[in-house]
């Protein structure tokens, strides 16, 4: 069974652990840096990580997708924090913004997710990649005045973008980050090589542990040896993690809500806007997520938004910031071998470990050796074999694509969603308008039948029928009066079709073919004939 406890502690111990520690490195310093942008106590930043991979994880409607404070939000929070007045007001803020989205989640509106195009998730995979290694690049420079987690092209940190970042990162480089970061990169690229042969420690260690070691080692040896190189005598260029004496420290750093702020308007304004902002976020993360699972299962946006309702109740109640589903730290579970939420729980429990016990050790970590291993998740999110792969499928799907990541490269994540999806709107909208679906069941049998031509419009209902299907369902799906199948459609399809063996599920498909891709039947992806 998925679910079961054996199911988790095998796969905690089998790969979960590395990628959990792997997606710790990688949000430690996301967590700083957000809180940082944000106006916020740094150690906010900390609790959202903290709390999003403890009680979201094990809430979550997704076993991959990861969650924690997001850039998306950093303006947002700063000028709601200043508006409202305090830190401790905003809190209630947070706290209202987590029962809203919990009671969308409870009303079913997870299903507004289906109605993003497949070509736009994907661009959007592409487009963070992207901006990672454009934004990481200087981190790898030496060039560290820009807070880590910022992806918008407008940088508020330093007020540059992230072209003239680029051009002055590389102009005035240092050379001790440069050398850790070029060494770091090898590691990591040749180690994962060898993980994938199953080379003895190769494959027990995860290669982000190991590059992170070595980019500390080598600062230290700088230290040492080689002074003009150290990057450790100014903090902006190490992970800098609030030191605390003990757990008194610790729980002494907690901020709680002054609901005083209740009375104040200002107050549900923010929490409306942060439920709807940080909800739009998780959805479409949680799309991308299920796009790059290598298992093809599907979420629960639902259970998902519930899963992120509890999480910022209890977020806010604590002094942590606003949570929501990344796709950087999910993608770096992924690309790190994680197969369940357990990993995203080791992530959690290793953050509340690592500021209460090492964070003196953490805080000689230099953010040049997180950038690699930032570097080779951007590098895999936007791959260029994707770009080929889509501009195969034809063009109703590749300028959808391409204008989703020129806009969030260019402007921001959400904004480059919504106009990608108004362009790819336009196209299936163009092609393909009348279509309909439907579901007949006797016993264990079910008939699904396209009775009309089927695109992107249906995804939400046809999406709903296969995650209501039963354990051992003998399922019958028949396209042979649809003249046209929309490539989101058949990608679903496919997926439920690769993934019906884990419950049990016999699937028949009658004419369920595209042009390109062809009989479903007889389908084979190049990323699955290539293993």
């Amino acid at each position: 069974m998925y679910n079961s406890v054996q199911y988790y502690k095998t796969a905690l111990f089998k790969s979960d652990w590395k990628s959990g520690l792997s997606v710790f490195l990688v949000a430690l310093p996301l967590c700083l840096g957000i809180a940082l942008a944000s106006g916020a106590p740094l150690f906010s930043g900390i609790l959202a990580g903290i709390v999003a991979g403890t009680f979201v994880a094990l809430l979550s409607g997704s076993e991959i997708s990861v969650s924690g404070p997001a850039a998306g939000l950093t303006v947002i929070v700063a000028t709601a924090i200043h508006d409202i007045g305090s830190f401790q007001g905003f809190l209630v803020a947070v706290v209202l913004a987590g029962v809203i989205q919990l009671a969308l989640g409870l009303i079913k509106a997870g299903k507004f997710s289906a109605y993003f195009p497949e070509s736009v998730i994907r661009g959007m995979l592409v487009a963070i990649g992207i901006v990672i290694i454009l934004k990481q690049i200087p981190h790898a420079l030496g060039d560290d005045q820009d807070y880590e987690g910022e992806f918008e092209f407008e940088q508020v940190a330093d007020h540059q973008n992230t072209i003239t970042e680029l051009i002055r990162s590389v102009v005035d480089f240092n050379y001790g980050a440069v050398t850790i970061a070029i060494v770091c990169l090898a590691v990591i690229l040749l180690w994962e090589r060898a993980a994938k042969k199953k080379k003895g420690v190769f494959a027990m260690i995860p290669a982000a542990l190991v590059t992170v070691l070595i980019g500390t080692l080598m600062n230290e040896a700088y230290r040492i040896y080689v002074p003009f190189y150290y990057l450790g005598n100014s903090p902006i260029h190490m992970v800098n993690i609030p030191k605390m004496d003990g757990i008194g420290d610790f729980v002494a750093a907690f901020s709680f809500p002054d609901f005083s702020a209740l009375m104040t308007a200002k107050v549900y304004i923010v929490a409306l806007t942060l439920a709807i902002v940080a909800s739009l976020e998780t959805l479409l993360n949680l799309e991308a997520s299920d796009a790059i699972d290598p298992l093809k299962r599907q979420s629960s946006p639902d259970k998902e938004l519930v899963a992120q309702g509890i999480g910022n109740m209890i977020s806010g109640l604590i002094g942590g910031l606003p949570i929501t589903s990344v796709v950087v730290r999910t993608s770096a579970n992924v690309y790190s071998g994680g197969r369940t939420r357990m990993s995203s729980f080791v992530h959690g429990m290793l953050l509340l470990g690592s500021v209460v016990l090492i964070p003196t050790l953490l805080n000689k970590v230099p953010l040049a050796s997180l950038a690699a291993v930032l570097l080779t998740v951007g590098y895999k999110l936007a791959h260029p074999k994707v770009f080929v792969k889509v501009f195969k499928e034809g063009y109703d799907q590749w300028i959808p694509f391409a204008v989703t990541i020129l806009v969030i490269v260019f402007k921001d994540l959400l904004f480059g969603i919504f106009v990608g999806t108004g362009v790819g709107l336009i196209f299936v909208l163009s092609t393909n308008f009348h279509s309909a679906v439907s579901f007949v069941r006797e016993g264990k049998h079910v008939l699904i039948q396209f009775n009309k031509d089927v695109s992107f419009l249906n995804k939400p209902k046809i999406k709903q029928i296969l995650l209501n299907l039963e354990d051992g369902d003998s399922v019958y799906i028949d396209a042979s009066k649809a003249q046209f199948i929309d490539h989101d459609i058949y990608n679903l399809l496919y997926e439920f079709k690769a993934a019906a063996h884990h419950r049990n599920i016999e699937v028949d498909f009658k004419k369920v073919s595209r042009k390109i891709q062809g009989d479903i039947n007889q389908y084979l992806p190049e990323s699955v004939s290539a293993h």
